[in-house]
């Protein structure tokens, strides 16, 4: 069975918005940590990001909201998904020994890379512009599964999925047997399943986000589709 990740911004309602996520079928739920100058991300998750640290959701309200996630969730993974100068301010040691009392099961740095800190369990994330030493290292380093990033760019939907997976897939398979999952610029049903013909798994987080904004039953019917699409 193919892995459906779910990407949600960190805020008052997304303990609520993790479960509706579940109960459409995800099987991991990313909880993003807002950063106010996230490189990774395109407009989409830039004003999430926004709207969530107008909120107050600073480092210690973020954890508060994967506790309370992980109250409802006792059985999911659940990854905090941020930037290295939040792990910086806060403490890196102190950051993921706070995350894993919170709930976390792993995390993921976006512009940590493989070979920097690798005492800090995370999953690696790698690109087609990863050479095959870093996709080696990344690999080597990763905790439980490998990222990949289907494009060049930040993240957001797009109407294609990227014709680079393929490739990035194979190379990532000579390096690993660990699960690999898709992600950036996965939007549609029919994105979900190419994706996973090729991937063990994919990670949506762009139109998700856009749809968490309509609220938990439109967001539990779009994850919905997306395991139809999975299973099917």
């Amino acid at each position: 069975m193919k892995t459906l990740a779910i990407y949600l911004m960190c805020g008052p309602e997304t303990p609520a918005l993790a479960q509706a996520a579940v109960e459409g079928g995800a099987d991991l739920v990313e909880l993003g940590f807002p950063f106010s100058d996230p490189l990774a991300d395109g407009p989409v998750i830039r004003r999430a990001a926004e709207r969530a640290l107008a909120q107050g959701m600073r480092t210690g309200a973020c954890l508060e909201v994967l506790a309370a996630t992980r109250e409802r969730l006792p059985e999911t993974p659940l990854v905090p998904m941020t930037y290295s100068s939040l792990l910086e301010a806060h403490g890196w040691e102190r950051f993921e020994a706070d995350a894993q009392a919170a709930g976390a099961t792993s995390m993921i740095v976006a512009d940590l890379p493989a070979g920097e800190r690798p005492e800090l369990r995370r999953v690696q994330l790698v690109a087609p512009t990863s050479t095959d030493a870093r996709l080696a290292l990344a690999a080597a380093q990763s905790d439980g599964w490998l990222y990949l990033v289907t494009v060049t760019g930040t993240t957001g939907a797009r109407s294609e999925l990227s014709p680079a997976l393929a490739g990035l897939v194979a190379r990532a398979r000579a390096h690993t047997d660990r699960p690999l999952y898709a992600g950036f610029g996965i939007s549609t049903p029919e994105h979900a399943r190419a994706a996973a013909e090729l991937a063990d798994g994919i990670v949506v987080g762009s139109r998700a986000v856009e749809i968490a904004e309509e609220g938990p039953g439109a967001l539990r019917d779009y994850v919905s589709s997306l395991r139809v699409a999975l299973d099917a």
